[in-house]
């Protein structure tokens, strides 16, 4: 498999200045890597990016995420395998990507309440710059058909 075209980061190479703005912020806000790394990992098998899949569980394993709990991130909501604090960050990154999906608040109060009471504001902004960035950078690889394996 091979992409339809040099990825539009790469071919715009000031874009990258940019995301490793976003990045550098996001890894100072205080957040725990692994949940970082969980975000990152369950928004991208919500958006179906193979290329952010992949290299969202070599870099959770780098950031010392077990197995057990990659295997289990797609369905964390019946796994026992992760904390509270965690399960609110991947209910705020399901809907925070699910947008459409919701009538009413795109991000419900109950959802919000459940991660604003794990996290500062400054920890919720890097999950939700996280979020963000991810969905990013999905858009980016699904649209070019990144293969998985690709690295930057």
């Amino acid at each position: 498999m091979t992409a339809r075209m040099k990825n539009p980061a790469k071919v715009l190479p000031d874009t990258m200045t940019g995301i490793q703005h976003l990045f550098k912020a996001v890894h100072k806000g205080g957040v725990p890597q692994e949940i970082l790394e969980l975000v990152h990992l369950r928004v991208s098998q919500i958006n179906g990016c193979s290329a952010c899949v992949y290299g969202g569980v070599a870099s959770a394993k780098k950031a010392g995420v077990g197995d057990d709990r990659l295997h289990a991130v797609a369905a964390w909501h019946e796994a026992p395998f992760f904390s509270d604090a965690e399960r609110a960050a991947l209910a705020l990154a399901e809907v925070s990507t699910r947008l459409a999906d919701h009538t009413g608040k795109a991000v419900p109060d109950d959802i919000w309440d459940a991660a604003a009471d794990h996290f500062t504001e400054e920890q919720l902004a890097a999950i939700i710059l996280m979020i963000a960035t991810t969905n990013f950078f999905n858009r980016l690889n699904t649209t070019v058909e990144e293969p998985a394996g690709t690295t930057w």
